[in-house]
């Protein structure tokens, strides 16, 4: 995602973000933290350590790993995903 689209999607600043993404001493206050990570669909924990103690940490690396791909791999990812929630359980 582009940083004007996170600045347009959570109503932040772009050139604060620009200064969040930039400078990793600088941490927003807390109602932009929250903004930040509702439009990127992470917790704030997430946002601003990496971790979130909600999900085992097994499906976090994945997750980690998957976000390295390109987006077309992730597509297929997800498409893989889907199929095998689609699928009766013993098929």
């Amino acid at each position: 995602m582009l940083k004007k689209e996170l600045a347009s999607l959570s109503g932040v600043n772009k050139r604060a973000i620009d200064t969040y993404v930039r400078t990793k001493s600088s941490v927003p206050p807390a109602d932009t933290a929250v903004k930040i990570a509702k439009a990127l669909g992470v917790t704030v924990e997430y946002l601003v350590t990496g971790e979130d103690s909600s999900i085992p940490k097994d499906i976090s690396k994945l997750t980690r790993s998957i976000l390295k791909l390109s987006k077309r791999d992730r597509l297929l990812v997800t498409r893989l995903i889907k199929s095998m929630n689609e699928t009766p359980a013993g098929s």
